[in-house]
C-alpha cells in the first residue's frame, strides 16, 4: 500500500493584540499539537509560524491547536508553506474593511434603522437573497440627499483596524488588490482610495435632482458578481487559484471565498466562518499579513 508523503505546511497563531498573549508557555503548548514544528517568531507575543510535516488532513492539528488555545484570543490557520503569499486580494467593505454596514447608516438618516438592519441581518445570514433584500432596502432611502454621503464617511465611517497596512503591504510586495463590495459606489470610491485600494467595485445607486431615487442600476453585485470579479482578476494576470486571498463575512462572500486560494471569515457570520478556509474570529485585519508570513518590519505602515 502507498504511503502518503509529508506535506510542507506551517501553521500560523495570531493574537488578539491587546492581549498580546503568545509568549514562550503559550507557543509550547501549540508545538505539543505539531510534533518537530520549527518555530519562527514574525511578530514578539503576536504572532508565530510553526512549521512541520504531515500526512493528515489540516483540519487534525487546527482542530487540536484551536482545542489548546481555546481559553485565549488567538486565530489559528494551517496552510502550504508553498504560496502562502499571495498576488491577488479581494475583500468585502462593510463589517469588513470598515467596521459599519453602510446601508443601515443610511437608514439611521432616515429614521428607519432597526427596520433596515433587520433586513441586513437576515442577509447576511443566507436567511434570504441577497439581491431583492438590496432592492428593498434601497427603495426605503428615496428622498435621501447624496450629499449625506459625504458627511457620514467623515463621522461615522470607521476603518478596520489592521486593513490598509494589509492592503499597502501587499502592494508593496507585488499584489493587486480590489475591494469587491454588495454596498455602493458612493462608499467604495473614497473608502477604497483611502485605504489603497487598486481598485473598487460595487453597486451603483441612482440618483434624481440630488436626491437618491430608490432604486439601484442592474444587474446587481451580489455573491456571483463577486466570484466573477475573483475569475476576472486571476485570469488578468494568469494566476493559479492559490495565488489569491479573499476576506468578507456575510453570505454574499461566500462563492468568493470558497473559490480563493486562502478565503478568511472575518467575525464572521456563522454560515460563513463554518465554510471558510480559515476564520478571524479575535484579531484584526492585520492577521491577514502574518498569515502570508510577513514579519513585524516587513508591514507598511499606514
Amino acid at each position: 500500500m502507498n504511503r502518503a508523503e509529508p506535506r510542507s505546511l506551517v501553521a500560523t497563531l495570531v493574537s488578539q493584540k491587546d492581549a498580546a498573549c503568545l509568549d514562550m508557555a503559550t507557543i509550547a503548548r501549540a508545538r505539543a499539537c505539531l510534533p518537530s514544528a520549527e518555530v519562527a517568531v514574525l511578530a514578539p507575543n503576536i504572532a508565530v509560524d510553526l512549521f512541520f510535516q504531515d500526512t493528515r488532513d489540516s483540519a487534525i492539528p487546527l482542530a487540536a491547536l484551536r482545542e489548546t488555545l481555546a481559553n485565549l484570543p488567538v486565530d489559528c490557520v494551517i496552510q502550504p508553506v508553498a504560496g502562502r503569499r499571495k498576488r491577488l486580494f479581494l475583500a468585502d467593505m462593510d463589517s469588513t474593511m470598515i467596521g459599519q454596514e453602510c446601508i443601515d447608516e443610511l437608514a439611521d438618516a432616515a429614521g428607519l434603522r432597526a427596520h433596515v438592519s433587520a433586513i441586513t441581518e437576515r442577509a447576511m445570514r443566507g436567511e434570504i437573497a441577497f439581491e431583492p433584500a438590496l432592492r428593498e432596502r434601497v427603495a426605503l432611502l428615496k428622498g435621501l440627499p447624496i450629499g449625506i454621503v459625504d458627511e457620514m464617511i467623515a463621522s461615522r465611517i470607521t476603518l478596520t483596524p489592521g486593513g490598509t497596512e494589509l492592503v499597502r503591504t501587499m502592494r508593496a510586495n507585488g499584489a493587486y488588490t480590489a475591494l469587491v463590495s454588495g454596498g455602493f459606489t458612493v462608499f467604495t470610491g473614497p473608502i477604497s482610495q483611502k485605504i489603497g485600494f487598486d481598485m473598487h467595485r460595487s453597486n451603483l445607486l441612482e440618483v434624481a435632482d440630488g436626491h437618491f431615487a430608490g432604486t439601484v442600476t442592474e444587474p446587481i453585485l451580489g455573491k456571483e458578481a463577486k466570484l466573477a470579479t475573483l475569475e476576472e482578476l486571476r485570469a488578468r494576470f494568469n494566476l493559479p487559484p492559490q495565488a489569491s486571498m479573499a476576506v468578507g463575512d456575510g453570505a454574499n462572500d461566500l462563492a468568493m471565498l470558497g473559490a480563493a486560494g486562502l478565503g478568511v471569515a472575518f467575525h464572521a457570520k456563522p454560515v460563513v466562518a463554518e465554510a471558510a478556509h480559515a476564520r478571524i474570529d479575535h484579531g484584526d485585519l492585520s492577521a491577514l499579513i502574518y498569515f502570508q508570513g510577513y514579519r513585524d518590519e516587513d508591514i507598511v505602515r499606514a
